[in-house]
């Protein structure tokens, strides 16, 4: 993973990831399921870049038993694959994916800034009040904003399969306050099997944030081995928001 803001960020591929969708986010009101397939006209899934000094992950659509299936590799590369949202989706519903790894990244650890690396990420991007936060990240925020003509998220949800952390562990960004990467599984049990996720996007926020989220404007998927130079492939399929069971 790179650095938030600056050449390597991920929060500049978010803000091209935004180019899909609006320039002022007008959020929907309750909550409504929605199947968020890879090949559909709208939501548009797309490649976003992260800096262009950086190796991009390769990322194509295959078939796998009868569905479509994102299929990511890395070699030494770090980018995004994901749609923004136009109006914005609220932040109360559930997100719903499937994915598959054969192999963790070797010597990637998610608490060491030079070693953030992971086979399978999936990133959701929050809008917010940018006012309340501290003036060096408004700072790199208009810096970001002149980058790429629209201003990058609020914040950020990466959820991650770790290395050797407990599932369930929140690893705050070494970059910014406003990354919270969320263990969802860890280590080696369960390679090359298909995992379904399905996560409560409000209470994961306040988890990690400590407040109640904005509206969800955008969603990725991330396979990346920028900082170790390592190879990984990812597979993701199924992305789908669902509203609170009953």
């Amino acid at each position: 993973m790179g650095i938030w803001f600056n050449h390597r960020s991920v929060g500049w591929g978010l803000a091209g990831l935004l180019l899909f969708g609006a320039p002022v986010w007008a959020q929907t009101k309750g909550c409504a399921p929605r199947a968020l397939p890879f090949d559909a006209a709208s939501p548009k899934w797309g490649h976003a870049p992260l800096s262009k000094f950086k190796q991009d992950t390769r990322y194509t659509l295959v078939s796998e038993d009868g569905r479509r299936v994102l299929q990511a590799q890395a070699d030494g590369s770090a980018s995004l694959y994901g749609t923004a949202f136009k109006p914005a989706r609220p932040a109360g519903s559930w997100l719903r994916w499937s994915w598959k790894t054969d192999a963790l990244v070797p010597r990637a650890d998610n608490a060491d800034r030079h070693r953030e690396d992971a086979p399978l990420r999936v990133v959701v991007a929050f809008d917010g009040d940018a006012s309340k936060l501290p003036f060096g990240e408004r700072t790199q925020r208009k810096l970001a904003q002149t980058m790429t003509g629209r201003p990058p998220p609020f914040a950020a949800l990466m959820y991650i399969w770790g290395s050797n952390e407990a599932p369930g562990t929140i690893i705050p960004s070494a970059h910014t306050s406003q990354i919270k990467m969320v263990v969802v599984q860890s280590g080696t049990d369960g390679l090359g099997e298909w995992h379904d996720v399905r996560r409560n996007l409000r209470e994961d926020y306040r988890r990690a944030f400590g407040a109640a989220p904005g509206p969800v404007v955008a969603i990725a998927a991330m396979t990346d081995t920028d900082n170790t130079g390592e190879q990984a492939t990812g597979r993701y399929a199924g992305f789908a928001f669902e509203c609170p069971r009953a």
